[in-house]
């Protein structure tokens, strides 16, 4: 998925200056098949060759840095360096794009997302997770998702949330970790000031998002041209790129947003499910 957005985004840069396919293989002194199979993710590119591209094709050094952190795979300094063996390809991708994003907007209609999980309800959906055999791998994945959660949230990226009022009720862990899980959430939104969270109550009815499962749209830094949707599914999750797909799925974020609770009302709201 990294590789065909970036490949996506370097055959537009490409077109916009009105360049062949000839004119980029001289840049990297390569034959125009390499350059082909670039834009079509069916190959990687390495950073240096990147930067010599975006260069080329004079695209501005934030969207040069936002491409480059999505397709690169990280070293070992990365947060989820560690956790490797219980994180599927699918879901690196994910994180490795979610780490150089800006903004994420994001609606769950069942379960509390992943950044806004306590450790108790993290380790309630690990133990449900039947590709994790062993109690060694489940405490992995929670410590991997409590990891992802202090470096997404602490990097100062804007989250927005619309929680469907199913989430609230579904008795994740037992009855002690939901209210658990709802009395954080009910601090965050106080608290803090880079997340929105919003409550779809039941009483919104039919919705845009009432066929949905979940989804998330990523957008990154000083980057308007750039962005992907990812729809969360048990055999990996579909991603989708093209410009079009993502301004789509925006416009349906909005009207979530209009239907749902406002910030302050979600407030109130969780505070008297806690009491």
């Amino acid at each position: 998925m990294r590789r065909r957005l970036v490949g996506s985004a370097l055959r537009r840069y490409r077109e916009n200056v009105g360049y062949a396919l000839e004119d980029a293989a001289r840049v990297l002194e390569c034959d125009r098949s390499k350059i082909s199979r670039i834009e079509t993710g069916q190959r990687g590119i390495r950073p240096k060759e990147l930067r010599e591209l975006l260069t080329e094709y004079g695209v501005p050094a934030s969207d040069q840095l936002a491409l480059v952190s999505i397709a690169s795979r990280g070293g070992q300094h990365s947060w989820w360096h560690p956790y490797l063996d219980v994180m599927p390809d699918a879901c690196l991708d994910y994180v490795i794009m979610e780490s150089a994003a800006s903004e994420i907007m994001m609606y769950e209609a069942q379960l509390v997302p992943d950044l806004l999980q306590t450790g108790e309800y993290a380790r309630a959906i690990a133990a449900a997770e039947p590709g994790y055999v062993t109690s060694q791998q489940r405490e992995d994945a929670v410590a991997a998702t409590a990891a992802r959660r202090q470096a997404v949230l602490g990097g100062g990226l804007r989250l927005g949330v619309i929680l469907g009022e199913g989430a609230l009720h579904q008795v994740v862990g037992g009855a002690d970790v939901l209210a658990g899980q709802i009395s954080h959430l009910a601090r965050l939104i106080e608290d803090a000031p880079t997340i929105t969270l919003q409550v779809l109550p039941f009483s919104a009815g039919a919705h845009v998002g009432v066929g949905s499962g979940s989804l998330a749209i990523l957008r990154f830094p000083d980057a308007p041209s750039l962005g992907v949707v990812y729809l969360e599914a048990l055999s990996g999750g579909v991603y989708l790129e093209s410009q079009s797909d993502v301004a789509r799925y925006i416009r349906a974020f909005a009207l979530l947003r209009a239907a749902a609770l406002s910030p302050a009302d979600s407030a109130r709201l969780l505070r008297g499910l806690v009491a």
